[in-house]
């Protein structure tokens, strides 16, 4: 069947276990009344990777987001969470929407690398960071204006409970509440909606945890409410939601370092700035881009034999499940041309931390605080605080939970539900996050 109004719904963390009739009944209700199927996302299982890969219908070997974060090369620079949307090769699904029926509208928010995209309307943080060292809550949005909007009507979207020690249901509740607001005034089509909120207890407490399953009650209330809010404008009884799991989390015991791992080998080199170590980008052999339980290593082209030498180096480090290198690289999807010239990859009981600081006395300052931008890689431990230092801690081993590490078993599997029984979705079935662009324009008749 074919539906004129598609809601999509992209959770992190959602897995086919957690749909419950007491403790999820919103999702449990969609699940039941339409299917629920398993869903493989693709390496590496992160959220700009696999976004990319929903939206595009292909892998990050062609689309090129090979991480949440890329290194330039001839800067020497490395950027996360930063990208705009052309970092991304082929048709995307707004794209293709606006291509195969003109006046079919789409919208998208809080979605990494989504800036300048083809959706009719666009919400997605942009802080502003002041010469000072403070920043303005801030959204990138399209049309100009739309922002304002909402920030008249709910006020400024909560980017304190979005990433954080302060990291909780007010930053879902926010993108909830104003995504039927734009329901309401412009009925978009096609509506993709970012929810985090799963993200967070799993991280700090593991999936499994006690924390998790409220978080999941927490969010489906939420979920709960929205239908209910859309279910009361003119188009409520046309519209489908279809949900999906972006990444499963497993529970992690251990940490490796693989920045310390290449600076004790004489392969990264540092510098002092008033008494803390910098990265020496430009005159390392090889350093390390983390992200989660996957990592990329650039390393010296010029450098004779140093591609041996760290593939050698972390071949038995434990945690470290495989190395690829070159044409291996495609054996995990990963052969890009931004990729690293190595490609490590944890079993999923690790993660990696970018650290290389020997000493926590010599650790940069930044290292102490909520900064996404300026850490050569992704910090789950800005999850937490240090009440007693009133700071990020450096104590890499508190989270307990991480994603990233190819989905190999079936406890890295996600959740695919649709509220409608569809042939597009068909529930015992597996698929990949590369149908969902298939799945979404079938689903949309086009």
């Amino acid at each position: 069947m074919a539906n004129e109004y598609l809601i999509y719904l992209s959770i992190p963390g959602l897995r086919p276990a957690d749909i419950d009739r007491t403790a999820t009944p919103t999702l449990y209700a969609w699940a039941d009344t339409g299917a629920v199927a398993e869903l493989v996302p693709t390496f590496p299982c992160v959220t700009s990777c696999v976004q990319a890969s929903q939206w595009t219908g292909v892998g990050p070997g062609e689309h090129g987001v090979i991480s949440n974060g890329f290194y330039d090369r001839h800067r020497h620079e490395v950027e996360f969470w930063v990208a705009g949307n052309d970092v991304i090769a082929g048709e995307q699904i707004w794209d293709a929407v606006r291509a195969k029926r003109p006046g079919v509208t789409s919208a998208v928010w809080h979605a990494q690398n989504i800036k300048g995209c083809a959706a009719d309307f666009i919400v997605t943080p942009a802080p502003i960071h002041n010469p000072d060292g403070t920043t303005k809550l801030w959204c990138y949005s399209k049309p100009d204006g739309l922002y304002q909007q909402l920030l008249d009507e709910l006020g400024h979207f909560p980017l304190q409970h979005y990433w954080g020690p302060l990291a909780n249901i007010e930053s879902t509740r926010w993108i909830l509440n104003a995504a039927l607001w734009l329901i309401r005034k412009h009925v978009p089509n096609f509506h993709w909606i970012y929810i985090p909120h799963l993200d967070y207890a799993a991280q700090k407490f593991g999936p499994n945890s006690a924390q998790a399953r409220a978080a999941l009650v927490e969010l489906d209330r939420e979920l709960g409410d929205f239908a209910a809010g859309v279910a009361e404008t003119a188009v409520g009884d046309q519209v489908v939601f279809l949900v999906a799991g972006e990444y499963a989390l497993t529970d992690v015991s251990g940490v490796v370092y693989p920045n310390r791992i290449l600076r004790e080998a004489g392969l990264l080199r540092v510098r002092e700035e008033q008494g803390a170590e910098q990265l020496d980008l430009r005159n390392s052999t090889a350093f390390t881009m983390v992200d989660h339980q996957f990592a990329h290593v650039y390393v010296n082209r010029s450098e004779p034999r140093a591609v041996t030498r760290v593939l050698e180096l972390f071949k038995n480090v434990p945690g470290i499940a495989s190395v690829h290198a070159g044409d291996d690289r495609d054996r995990i999807g990963v052969n890009h041309e931004r990729s690293g010239d190595i490609i490590l990859v944890c079993d999923d009981a690790h993660w990696l931390a970018y650290y290389w600081w020997l000493e926590d006395r010599a650790a940069p300052p930044f290292a102490h605080t909520v900064d996404i931008h300026r850490k050569p890689g992704y910090d789950p431990v800005e999850l937490f605080f240090n009440p007693a230092t009133k700071s990020i801690p450096l104590d890499a081993g508190l989270p307990k939970g991480s994603h990233g590490a190819p989905a190999e078993s079936p406890r890295q599997r996600t959740a695919l539900i649709c509220s409608q029984r569809s042939d597009a979705v068909v529930s015992g079935r597996t698929y990949s996050d590369t149908d969902i662009k298939r799945i979404t324009l079938h689903m949309l008749n086009l």
